[in-house]
């Protein structure tokens, strides 16, 4: 691993959380102003986060808050091996991993709200995985390796190969940024719910370090959208960011959906367009 796979692994781990917690503010003000609204000021959610920090934090069992940090570190280890250029199926079982241990915290929590959350969670992870593996083959059989500074360095744009594998991507792309009409274990909406699904049962700096852990989650789940443009640097920029908007407007568009229809119209999308690329690329390819 070189110096400078280190040095921004090192940069991610300081600046994602800053960064993701802009955006965050970015998306509530874009957010208030599709509805109308003004809306809080950017740094809006670094002065939610600061007063979680300060509050009583109560636990069912201490437990739960053990594995909430177990949550918050194996994030910061996916997207730390991720900016290092690490493995991709290491970066995918890191993030799996991290997710079970937020499930595990839920459950541990022993409320009924938190267990339909966690089971709610539990949907949302089979969903999105299938299209995650197929996205990490087809970068496999594009670049011939699994490893991301490689695919980085790609002398083509990805989304040229792997324009059905993007799609089907972009469609579950929106149960990892937890937005309507896939927020089924938590939302950010306060009118999706009467009480807050797998985070009900935390609060004070467990709660916190959920949305810190959401923020640098975000970042990485972003560059993994820009590895499609990494051909070209600065459009793969301007069209990732630009796809966050799109996912923004689509937060606002649609109400929450069931958990049938999340589960069943993502391997639908994940079976036809990522599989029939996965084909066509074995194809063209040879």
């Amino acid at each position: 691993m070189s110096m400078n796979l280190v040095l921004i692994s090192a940069l991610y781990v300081i600046l994602a959380p800053f960064l993701g917690g802009i955006l965050a503010g970015v998306d509530r003000i874009i957010t208030a102003r599709m509805q109308g609204r003004v809306g809080p000021p950017v740094l809006q959610p670094f002065y939610d986060v600061l007063k979680l920090m300060q509050k009583e934090t109560l636990v069912v069992r201490k437990s739960q808050n053990l594995y909430i940090l177990f949550f918050l570190i194996f994030i910061i280890f996916t997207g730390a091996l991720f900016f290092a250029g690490g493995d991709l199926l290491l970066f995918i079982f890191a993030l799996t991993l991290a997710g079970i241990f937020f499930v595990l915290a839920a459950y541990k929590a022993s409320s009924p709200y938190s267990f339909i959350g966690a089971e709610r969670e539990l949907i949302q992870m089979m969903s999105y995985e299938p299209i995650v593996l197929l996205s990490a083959v087809g970068m496999y059989m594009v670049t011939k390796s699994f490893y991301v500074c490689d695919i980085v360095s790609f002398h083509t744009s990805l989304i040229s190969y792997m324009p059905g594998i993007f799609l089907a991507f972009l469609y579950v792309l929106t149960i990892k940024f937890r937005k309507s009409p896939f927020d089924l274990s938590m939302s950010h909406h306060a009118h999706q719910e009467l009480v807050k699904g797998i985070t009900t049962e935390f609060s004070g700096r467990a709660l916190a370090m959920i949305e810190i852990a959401h923020w640098y989650e975000n970042i990485f789940l972003l560059g993994f959208v820009y590895l499609f443009f990494a051909g070209n640097p600065v459009l793969g920029v301007v069209l990732t960011l630009c796809i966050y908007f799109f996912e923004i407007l689509i937060d606002n568009t649609f109400a929450r959906a069931k958990w049938q229809l999340t589960l069943n119209s993502s391997w639908a999308i994940s079976g036809v367009l990522g599989l029939v690329n996965i084909i066509a690329l074995s194809y063209v390819l040879k």
